[in-house]
């Protein structure tokens, strides 16, 4: 009896032990899918970014939406033509589903290209900067640039300006705001060995080019504040890169391995990561980004399964000052709409 009793007795400590661990993961958040949404018009979703809106109280992830399913587009024409697709949360940023595309009311030529768009809220007013590709082209050899526009809804965007950057070969900006008021902007300067340049603004309309800040090649540069500095994640086409600063001037390289290279094992999630956003939430951080499923291997044929592109959903980790992730790690997320929109 004695035997049995203890036994019961471990099985009860058991259940509550799990109990317990269950309550406090739901705490967190709700478990996030794998894939966190997948576009069901092009099945092409990239570059993501993710922003409250106010007036409907959910979650818009705005991204690219690559033709992915469209093979009659020869070379990169299926990279070319995108729009930028809106999805939707209603759950705190843990399940997606595909709401509109983006009413972008800029269109100086009959064809064009919309790349990477970075989202923010100011003063009441949603500002984006975008990329901007001038036609629809099977090669990469030609203009982009980045443009600003602002909306009222996120829904329908009007056109401010085209920034005068280094060149008219600039793409995948972020911008964030330092301390003194001043606007600081990010971008990939493509004729310069797709380094990362930056620029200063005022008034988020005229800036001040201040030249190149990381010297190695990567793009989709994201800039955030953590853990008492500004992080910066870089897209190297073989997993991403952390840079960390005091100042958002200076950079310094994380040492170790580059985050989401090395293959997961959930759904989808066997290929590297890349151009992702970031999104603080109170101490807690998440990286929304994107993976080819159909890419595991070095080689691959050009069909649907290797164009076709995810989003996922991971969360960081700090420890003794680096950032990692474990891209396996079930994550239950749970977004504070009041951190997600400011950008300083």
């Amino acid at each position: 009896m004695k035997a049995k009793g203890k036994s019961m007795l471990l099985i009860l400590c058991s259940i509550l032990v799990s109990a317990v661990a269950f309550g406090q993961e739901k705490n967190k958040g709700k478990l996030a899918n794998k894939p966190v949404f997948s576009d069901p018009i092009y099945d092409g979703a990239a570059d993501p970014v993710i922003i409250w809106n106010k007036k409907e109280k959910k979650w818009f992830m705005f991204y690219t939406n690559r033709r992915a399913t469209d093979m009659t587009q020869e070379g990169s024409k299926w990279v070319h033509g995108t729009r930028i697709g809106i999805a939707e949360s209603t759950d705190g940023g843990a399940n997606w589903k595909y709401r509109d595309t983006a009413n972008i009311k800029y269109r100086p030529t009959k064809e064009y290209t919309h790349w990477a768009p970075d989202v923010f809220e100011h003063k009441g007013v949603y500002h984006m900067y975008l990329t901007y590709v001038p036609g629809v082209f099977a090669s990469w050899n030609h203009p982009r640039e980045i443009i600003h526009l602002t909306s009222k809804d996120l829904l329908n965007w009007d056109y401010k300006s085209t920034l005068k950057l280094v060149n008219n070969n600039v793409i995948d900006a972020t911008v964030y705001q330092l301390p003194n008021g001043t606007w600081r902007l990010w971008y990939n300067n493509e004729k310069d060995g797709k380094t990362i340049y930056y620029a200063d603004s005022k008034d988020l309309e005229n800036w001040d080019l201040k030249g190149k800040v990381i010297e190695e090649r990567g793009e989709g540069p994201k800039v955030f504040r953590w853990k008492g500095k500004y992080w910066m994640l870089v897209d190297n086409w073989a997993g991403m890169s952390f840079y960390s600063s005091d100042d958002a001037t200076t950079w310094v390289k994380q040492s170790g391995e580059r985050i989401l290279e090395l293959p997961g094992k959930g759904k989808e999630d066997q290929a590297i990561g890349g151009h992702a956003d970031v999104v603080v939430s109170g101490d807690r951080a998440f990286v929304y980004y994107f993976t080819h499923p159909g890419r595991v291997t070095k080689k691959y044929a050009d069909n649907v399964e290797t164009r076709r592109s995810v989003i996922q959903v991971a969360e960081l980790e700090y420890k003794n000052g680096i950032i990692s992730v474990d891209r396996d790690k079930p994550v239950y997320v749970k977004l504070d709409k009041q951190a997600i929109n400011k950008r300083k």
